[in-house]
């Protein structure tokens, strides 16, 4: 134990000031979202609209991300990752804002489509412009730090958000809509701060793309063949991966609400669980990585969390559900700051934004493809046999995608 901590200590201090900056960013950024994401759901619900609206925000959201996505990271291989990460979060910081008070159904739409695009530009430089402020012996470290930073971030956003807007409404007798919205202006007030840290970031572009002529899409498939083939098979990982994650991820707080009938604040406290669980399994990520390889502990991280969805499935327990979510979500995504390693290392520098716009953009499509798909068998069969059926095709797509990414990329060295 003293070993680990002792590893993690000597990475924390030699990153540089840029990578700490972004850090604190991207701290305050998923606090906003982690209240977004446990209560925007309700505010559609008090709005007085059914889940299918629940769905096409989800969908919208996800949409413009993947349209948005390769541009963007076009856009940030060309003119620098701050520029295009600072961009965004002004931009979305203000959808955030007009998204806690809209309440008309093409309105919650557009906004929802305006979000999924500058978050795609925030989402599609972060990796890269960790991976520039790095050496490839920190990167694993450093993915996996700062996807845990998320998940602690997420935490803090989904307790905040659960039992403010409960507190809200029990202490000041405000109604359950303004209670909730009044939680969605906090997270906005988050995401507002991260502004502060993102524009002391002193980046020094270190591409030389006037030479490659990689900023262009002719010279990129003429110049970068091996690189583009590696971003098309972890792609189709992706797409396979996010078409499972769309059915269910964007409503659990849902689930847990229709299937146990309770309280916004415990829901909020679960998924906070689940989050900080997730925070731990990504420290452990480096450990799993050095004992089986990057390929391997994907897989064997992915295969682990299938038993626990299928357990959240079928249960009617509250604890049972609870656990199997808890032990899913942080197995599951374990393996994704590793995978965002392999591919960062597997392509040049010239074409990193790209590689990670394009991985990002199929995630997102599965997840608008499948968003309404899900509410829809909801609302078909019921809290029980509906989200049974929705988790249940969700196991299956993470089977598949487990065994495609080992078969593709057992080889990598």
């Amino acid at each position: 134990m003293s070993k680990f901590i002792g590893d993690w200590g000597s990475q924390l201090k030699s990153y540089n000031k840029n990578v700490r900056l972004f850090l604190l960013a991207s701290f305050l950024v998923n606090v906003g979202m982690g209240i977004f994401m446990i209560i925007y759901n309700y505010y559609i619900r008090e709005l007085g609209y059914d889940d299918q609206v629940n769905g096409k925000v989800i969908a919208m959201t996800a949409m413009a991300s993947a349209i948005f996505l390769l541009p963007a990271g076009l856009m940030s291989d060309k003119v620098g990752r701050k520029k295009v990460i600072l961009v965004g979060a002004i931009f979305a910081s203000v959808t955030m804002l007009l998204r806690s008070y809209l309440e008309a159904e093409s309105l919650l739409l557009v906004s929802a489509f305006a979000t999924g695009i500058f978050m795609s530009f925030i989402q599609v430089s972060s990796i890269p412009l960790l991976a520039e402020n790095s050496t490839e012996k920190q990167r694993v470290h450093l993915f996996s730090f700062n996807f845990a930073l998320i998940m602690v971030a997420n935490v803090v956003g989904n307790a905040l958000g659960g039992t403010l807007s409960d507190v809200l409404q029990a202490l000041f007798s405000l109604s359950a809509l303004w209670s909730v919205r009044i939680t969605l202006l906090v997270g906005s007030v988050f995401f507002f701060t991260s502004l502060i840290p993102i524009m002391k970031i002193n980046e020094e572009r270190k591409l030389k793309t006037e030479k490659t002529g990689a900023s262009s899409f002719k010279n990129i498939f003429k110049t970068q063949k091996s690189g583009l083939k590696m971003i098309a098979l972890f792609a189709i990982a992706q797409l396979i991966i996010g078409f499972g994650s769309g059915l269910v991820i964007p409503y659990l707080n849902i689930y847990f609400t229709d299937r146990f009938e309770i309280s916004k604040s415990l829901v909020g406290i679960i998924l906070s669980l689940g989050q900080a669980m997730t925070a731990v399994a990504f420290m452990i990520g480096p450990a799993v990585v050095k004992r089986f390889g990057e390929v391997r502990a994907v897989v064997i991280l992915q295969l682990a969390s299938l038993p626990f969805l299928l357990l959240t499935a079928y249960t009617e327990n509250l604890w049972l559900a609870v656990i199997g979510f808890l032990f899913r979500q942080a197995l599951m995504n374990a393996g994704n700051p590793i995978q965002m390693s392999l591919m960062m290392r597997s392509v040049d520098d010239s074409i990193k934004g790209l590689a990670n716009s394009v991985g990002q953009m199929v995630f997102q499509l599965g997840w608008a493809v499948m968003g309404p798909v899900s509410m829809t068998l909801v609302m078909m069969y019921g809290a029980y046999y509906g989200y049974a059926i929705v988790f249940t095709i969700t196991g299956c797509l993470y089977l598949i995608g487990s065994i495609y990414f080992y078969l593709v990329f057992r080889k990598v060295k």
